[in-house]
C-alpha cells in the first residue's frame, strides 16, 4: 500500500447530489479545498465521489454463523475494492473490533448481534431468546454495538405456515425504549405486512427489507423518518426461497412470491412518500460481499432516479450514519471515477482510484 500522499483531485468533485466543486486536495489524510502550500502533488483526474456506503451487510458472518478472521478480512477487502468504504454491519456473531485498527479496511458501524425469537431465524447467526429476555439482550447488544441494535421482527412461523411477527407489541416497545435509553437506534428485519404497525408504535428507527410496507404504513414510515434499507439484491432471491418452502409451507411460498412481485413498486412508493432510503446488500449471511454497486443499479431499475439511488449510498447515507462526505477537513474516503455517476452508474464499476483515510488502496490512476 502506498505511503502518505498529497493528491490533487482535479475534479469535478461531487460534494452533493447537485453540488460540484472544481477541485480538491488530499493532505495528511484529509480533504481540503485549499491547495497545500509548497506541497508537491500527484494529480488524479476524474469525477470525485464520497466512498460508498453499504448500509446493511454482515462482516464476520457466513451462511452458518461466524467465520474466522481471515475470511472476515477478505469480506472487508472485497467491499473496499468495490468502493464501499463505510459499512453498517447489521448484525454479526463475530468480534470485529480488530478491523478498526486496520487503516486499509473500511470503517464499520456495528449493530451488535441479531436478536431473534427462538428457532425463528437462520441458524447460528442470532441470539435466539424468548420475549421475557428481549430487554436484557437489547441492553447488552446496545453496549456492544456502535449505536445500533438489530432485531428480527418477523420470520416464518412453522406452526402457522407463513411469516408472522416474532414479538408481542408491549415487549417490542420495551426493547426499543431500552435501546434508546442507552443512546442506540433500533433497526428491524421485516419481510411481511403483519407487525409493521407494532414496529412503528414501538418507535423503531429503521426497517430492513420492508417488502411488506403498503399504503398507510408507507406514509407513516415517511412521516416518522424511519429509515428503510430495501436490500433489493437480497429480495431478488425470494423466488428461490419460495421454491425451497413450497412443499411444506405453500402459503409461505405464495406470500414470499407476492412480496417479490411488489418489491419495486414498494421502493418507488417509499421514495415518492419521502421516506429515507439507503442502499444495502445483506452480504455475508447468504450473499457474497462486494455488491453495493449492484444494489445501486437495482434501485435505479426499480424506478428511483439515478441521483436518488446514488444519494442512498453516498451523501445522505453518510449523514445518516454520522460520517462526513466530501467536506473540508473530512477524512479522505473517496472514489475517483472516469465519468459522472449521476449520468451513468456504470462509472462506479471502474473506479480510477479508491482512496481510504487519504491513502490509495486500489485503482489504476495512482499506479
Amino acid at each position: 500500500m502506498a505511503g502518505p500522499q498529497v493528491l490533487h483531485l482535479s475534479g469535478p468533485v461531487l460534494t452533493g447530489p447537485h453540488e460540484v466543486r472544481g477541485q480538491a486536495w488530499v493532505h495528511g489524510g484529509r480533504l481540503t479545498f485549499t491547495r497545500p502550500a509548497g506541497a508537491s502533488t500527484t494529480e488524479v483526474p476524474g469525477w470525485v465521489l464520497p466512498g460508498l456506503v453499504d448500509a446493511h451487510c454482515h462482516v464476520g458472518v457466513g451462511p452458518t454463523g461466524r467465520v474466522d478472521d481471515a475470511t472476515t478480512e477478505a469480506q472487508a477487502l472485497t467491499d473496499r475494492d468495490a468502493g464501499a468504504l463505510l459499512l453498517r454491519d447489521a448484525g454479526s456473531a463475530s468480534e470485529t473490533r480488530w478491523v478498526d485498527e486496520r487503516e486499509d479496511l473500511p470503517r464499520l458501524v456495528r449493530a451488535g448481534r441479531h436478536i431473534a425469537r427462538t428457532k425463528r431465524y437462520l441458524r447460528g447467526l442470532a441470539h435466539e431468546v424468548e420475549p421475557e429476555d428481549l430487554v436484557a439482550y437489547v441492553r447488552a447488544e446496545a453496549r456492544r454495538g456502535d449505536g445500533w441494535v438489530k432485531l428480527v421482527g418477523d420470520w416464518i412461523d412453522r406452526a402457522r405456515g407463513d411469516l408472522a411477527p416474532c414479538w408481542p407489541a408491549d415487549v417490542l416497545r420495551a426493547g426499543v425504549e431500552a435501546a434508546h435509553a442507552l443512546g442506540a437506534r433500533v433497526t428491524v428485519h421485516q419481510f411481511g405486512e403483519e407487525g409493521v404497525e407494532d414496529l412503528l408504535a414501538a418507535g423503531v428507527d429503521g426497517i430492513e427489507h420492508g417488502t411488506g410496507l403498503r399504503g398507510a404504513a408507507v406514509e407513516a414510515v415517511a412521516a416518522r423518518g424511519v429509515a428503510v434499507v430495501p436490500t433489493l439484491v437480497n429480495t431478488a432471491t425470494f423466488p428461490s426461497i419460495a421454491a425451497r418452502g413450497e412443499v411444506r409451507f405453500p402459503a409461505y411460498a405464495a406470500h414470499v412470491r407476492a412480496l417479490h412481485a411488489r418489491r419495486h413498486a414498494t421502493v418507488v412508493a417509499l421514495h415518492e412518500a419521502g421516506a429515507p432510503l439507503f442502499a444495502g446488500t445483506d452480504a455475508g449471511s447468504v450473499l457474497p460481499h462486494g455488491l453495493v454497486v449492484d444494489e445501486l443499479h437495482a434501485l435505479a431499475a426499480a424506478g428511483l432516479p439515478r441521483t436518488a439511488a446514488l444519494d442512498a449510498a453516498t451523501w445522505a447515507a453518510r449523514r445518516w450514519l454520522g460520517h462526513p462526505a466530501l467536506e473540508e477537513g473530512a477524512s479522505a474516503d473517496l472514489l475517483v471515477l472516469g465519468g459522472d455517476p449521476r449520468a451513468d452508474l456504470g462509472a462506479l464499476r471502474r473506479p480510477r482510484a479508491v482512496v481510504l483515510r487519504g491513502r490509495a488502496v486500489a485503482g489504476s490512476a495512482l499506479g
